[in-house]
């Protein structure tokens, strides 16, 4: 059969109860997605709020960790700063210490190498060698500590400069708020970052402990530098003024013995004039005796030509046998006078050489010690030079 209309009544009916339902559904989605909408707003306005409280807190919190590191840093910085220029004083009070010890140094070694040169030295013994040595190795050990404290300067500098840049990136970012102009945004990865919060700590609280460190090891250098320049002048203007009384003492002592020498001397000259004189009138005298002993001796050969009886031994005949025998007994009694103030004269010249080599000797030790030795110790440093100071 054919059909006349395109919908049957219940077809209509269903058609308008299924878009009824369609508008009733897509109302009901629509408004529970309003609502959650709402809900959604809310929540998310309230998250991004705490979230940004949170940032905004951490960034305070992290910027008050900055600023302490970085002043504690600042502080270490300027401390051992101040403590280099106090070790740099020392330095300079090194050298000028080194350098009075090189002048005393010198002084003594030439005193020494003068005093070799004498006959009969007189050697004396002085520390200013080993001094000298100390001061060297508490030199070297200065630059080395004064390295060690610029190293742990610029380590700790640099430190601090990150630390100056961190703060002022965090700074920038503490003040940024919803209503601050940004012109662009980019996204930071934490995986990027070079330090976790522990070790970043831990970084700057080893450079500040080395700092301390050094800081300490060079109070106590300069204490030991302090003492040993102490110590130091002490010990060498001791030695100077016991080197100086020692010479002092040498000096009396060879004037006195040259003194005596020289009295020796001109006694020994006085009795060597005096035997020279005695030869010459024993040499005279001896010569005197030759005439009488001629005449006697002749007198006698003379009476041994007396004929028969006349040859007798009378008186006349018994003294002059007696002078002849008297004489030469007297010139041989004067020849070994004569010898013997000889052999006295002999021996007087080499005393007198003697003397006058032994003043020559004692001449030359009073020059040396005199004007050598003591008149170049003048230059001696004094204890304000060996403290190193100007």
């Amino acid at each position: 059969m054919l059909r006349l209309v395109g919908y049957i009544p219940e077809e209509w009916h269903q058609n308008n109860f299924s878009k009824y339902y369609q508008s009733f559904a897509d109302r009901d989605t629509a408004e529970n997605l309003r609502h959650e909408s709402k809900k959604l707003i809310s929540d998310t306005e309230k998250r991004t709020q705490d979230t940004q409280a949170e940032s905004t807190k951490r960034l305070g919190e992290r910027l008050q960790d900055i600023f302490f590191w970085k002043s504690e840093l600042k502080r270490e910085i300027e401390d051992l700063t101040a403590e280099t220029e106090l070790l740099r004083e020392q330095k300079r009070r090194l050298e000028v210490a080194l350098d009075a010890n090189e002048i005393a140094f010198f002084i003594t070694n030439d005193n020494l190498e003068n005093r070799e040169r004498r006959q009969g030295p007189d050697l004396v013994k002085d520390e200013v060698e080993d001094e000298l040595i100390r001061v060297r190795v508490c030199l070297s050990l200065q630059r080395l500590q004064s390295r060690k404290n610029r190293d742990a300067k610029e380590l700790m500098e640099m430190d601090w400069s990150d630390k100056y840049e961190a703060y002022k990136i965090d700074v920038k970012g503490g003040g940024l708020n919803n209503q601050t102009t940004v012109s662009f945004v980019l996204f930071f990865s934490s995986s990027k970052s070079t330090s976790t919060p522990e070790s970043w700590a831990q970084f700057t609280h080893c450079n500040i402990y080395k700092g301390e460190q050094e800081r300490i090891n060079s109070i106590n250098l300069r204490s030991l530098i302090d003492n040993v320049l102490l110590e130091t002048s002490e010990d060498l203007r001791e030695q100077y003024d016991r080197v100086n009384a020692a010479f002092n003492r040498r000096l009396e002592e060879m004037s006195d013995a040259k003194a005596k020498l020289d009295h020796h001397l001109r006694k020994i000259l006085e009795e060597i004039a005096g035997q020279e004189k005695n030869i010459s009138y024993l040499k005279q005298a001896i010569k005197d005796k030759e005439a009488p002993l001629k005449v006697a001796q002749t007198r006698l050969y003379e009476r041994s030509y007396r004929p028969n009886v006349e040859l007798t031994r009378d008186t006349a005949q018994m003294n002059l046998v007696c002078e002849v025998n008297e004489i030469t007994e007297s010139i041989a009694f004067l020849q070994g006078k004569l010898k013997e103030a000889q052999m006295s004269l002999e021996n007087m010249e080499n005393t007198r050489m003697s003397l006058e080599k032994e003043i020559a000797v004692k001449s030359n030790s009073l020059f040396i010690d005199g004007e050598k030795c003591l008149k170049h110790r003048a230059r001696y440093p004094t204890v304000v030079r060996f403290m190193g100071y100007e």
